[in-house]
């Protein structure tokens, strides 16, 4: 195992302790590291259109806020409002594995890519992101108390959880390509930047609102 590798699985282990206590001790708690990884993702996204465009753009600069703020953040609160602690931490497993297969079978398999916007990308990376994610859907049905996972649906869910996952990694990607970057920071050992992490969960986190929640409760959040 290379010293990458180790920073890389050490971290994973760090994040997952915190993200663990975060979402399960107080709603408060959760809400504060809510909104400090949105800071962090945010300057992180502004240094990368910076890079892009040479210069401060205001307008991608606000839409980047308004969609982190105004539509991540409070898609995440709302889950926890309205589905519970556990959904969440659901939802972040399913991530966290669609993240792990697609890494570890792709390096393993290799292949032919998956497409020109990330060289790293592989077909079977891809197919190991979707067999992953399924995983904790595997596991909580042994629950009797998480029973209401076990169906078709929730099946379907967790590939759509990986599908969005996947469109999050290649769309930051494409991003930090145009930027001629390799990571969007150094605060992750082994990872890069917050944004390196969870740039799928960006994405996943309000499909996953509006798959199980819907828009109808979405200001409900705000009143």
């Amino acid at each position: 195992m290379n010293t990458e590798l180790k920073k890389r699985i050490t971290t994973s282990i760090i994040m997952l302790v915190v993200l663990f206590f975060c979402i399960f001790s107080h709603i408060v708690i959760f809400v504060i590291t809510l909104i400090l990884i949105s800071c962090f993702v945010f300057d992180e996204i502004i240094k990368i259109n910076n890079k892009i465009f040479k210069k401060n753009s205001l307008f991608l600069n606000a839409v980047s806020f308004i969609y982190l703020f105004g539509i991540f953040s409070v898609a995440a609160i709302s889950l926890y409002k309205f589905l519970g602690s556990f959904f969440i931490f659901y939802v972040l497993l399913v991530c966290i594995c669609s993240d792990i297969g697609g890494y570890f079978v792709g390096k393993k398999i290799g292949g032919k890519k998956l497409t020109k916007i990330s060289p790293n990308k592989t077909i079977s990376g891809s197919l190991g992101s979707f067999s992953f994610s399924i995983l904790p859907l595997i596991i909580f049905t042994n629950f009797d108390e998480y029973e209401y996972f076990y169906s078709m649906n929730n099946f379907l869910f967790c590939l759509e959880i990986s599908l969005f996952c996947q469109l999050g990694d290649l769309f930051i990607s494409f991003l930090k390509r145009k930027a001629k970057i390799k990571d969007t920071g150094k605060i992750l050992p082994g990872h890069g930047g917050l944004l390196d992490r969870i740039d799928g969960i960006v994405f996943a986190i309000p499909f996953a609102y509006i798959y199980t929640v819907g828009l109808s409760n979405y200001f409900k959040i705000l009143i």
